[in-house]
């Protein structure tokens, strides 16, 4: 389905169920929103997603309710959504909430922890694990209202310019890795920064940086990353399934109607599998360029897997220590991640495994 059926049909739906358009035209107020992303508009999927979440809630509320969707850096730089919503600069922002660990490391079970949940866990946790209610009691104190507005799934474990073939490879290496990932990485010897997106390519090819992640194949080649570092690494797992959020000043949120939060929250929804079907079909074909290309697609070792994982493990239990909030939601999702694996491993993991290795080759 192309992206104007999709939001002409997701429209639609919304007008047509829950939300009658008479209805709001009789007494819904007029209202405009600024919504302000923490992506550049050449990332049509990350900053797309908000696009299409704002289109949505127009038509369906016969656009009495428009929300105007910025760029990173048009308002304020991409990193600096959510002070911009805390504040009331802007009524909303469409952004990671791991950006934000610096604050509280809680903010990482918004996105995504290492080794956590994939893509479907992380909606199912969200939805029906009681992880949205756990999250909106943590965004409260930060003046804000979380609604999941998009999922990347699982992404790639990033750009070297160097092979990794044991853990002492790590040490000293500068990677752009963000999130409470960055944490676990300096357990290692990593020397974790924070680079926006639109800064990857220079900041790699100028050395300031000896790696980058930031998401897979589809997104990545639009960063021309594979320019400036050979080796592209795999999984990324400290973001099995990262989602985004449409991050809403609390005093704003509580103003709306029934109505319009239910418009919202329905749009966002929406929004939320727009993305993740998309990068779906477009991660595959993109990775098939990058290889073609001369990109040099590796396995982190065994080695590197373990000892990641113990630190990420070693840091839960640190943290947790002395952040209450923290501790709750990782106990939460931990207990939810050791369930819906009892059940992957019977199902979905047996029947991909079995695809995977009977494919057709070639």
């Amino acid at each position: 389905m192309k992206r104007r059926q999709f939001l002409t049909a997701a429209g639609a739906g919304l007008a047509a169920g829950a939300i009658a358009k008479p209805a709001i035209a009789q007494s819904s107020p007029a209202l405009k929103w600024r919504l302000t992303s923490s992506y550049p508009k050449s990332l049509d999927t990350l900053y797309g997603a908000a696009d299409i979440f704002a289109k949505a809630v127009a038509e369906a509320t016969d656009n009495k309710f428009q929300i105007q969707v910025f760029a990173g850096g048009e308002i304020v730089p991409g990193l600096q959504a959510l002070d911009a919503v805390q504040s009331g600069n802007v009524e909303m922002c469409h952004t990671a909430s791991y950006y934000y660990v610096g604050k509280d490391p809680t903010f990482a079970f918004g996105t995504a922890v290492p080794f956590g949940l994939n893509a479907r866990m992380q909606n199912a946790w969200m939805f029906f694990g009681g992880g949205m209610d756990l999250m909106n009691d943590f965004y409260k104190k930060y003046n804000v209202y979380g609604i999941p507005c998009g999922n990347t799934g699982c992404q790639m474990g990033g750009w070297f310019r160097k092979e990794i073939k044991e853990p002492a490879d790590l040490n000293g290496l500068k990677m752009r890795i963000g999130g409470y990932a960055g944490l676990v990485m300096k357990k290692l010897g990593v020397i974790a920064q924070q680079v926006a997106g639109g800064d990857l390519y220079a900041a790699l090819e100028k050395g300031t940086i000896d790696a980058a992640e930031w998401s897979g194949p589809y997104d990545d080649e639009k960063l021309g990353l594979s320019k400036v570092a050979p080796y592209y690494y795999f999984p990324g797992w400290w973001e099995g399934g990262a989602m985004i959020h449409n991050l809403i000043n609390l005093k704003s949120w509580e103003a709306l109607t029934p109505t319009y939060k239910a418009v919202v929250r329905q749009a966002s929804e929406m929004a939320n599998g727009w993305m993740l079907a998309k990068y779906d079909a477009f991660n595959p074909p993109a990775l098939k360029r990058l290889l073609a290309q001369g990109t040099q697609m590796r396995p982190f070792p065994p080695s590197v897997m373990d000892v990641s994982l113990k630190a990420s493990l070693e840091l839960y239990e640190e943290v947790s220590k002395t952040n209450a909030s923290f501790k709750t939601a990782w106990e939460s999702l931990l207990a939810f991640r050791n369930d819906q694996y009892l059940w992957w491993q019977v199902a979905e993991y047996s029947y991909d495994n079995y695809m995977i290795r009977t494919r057709p080759r070639g």
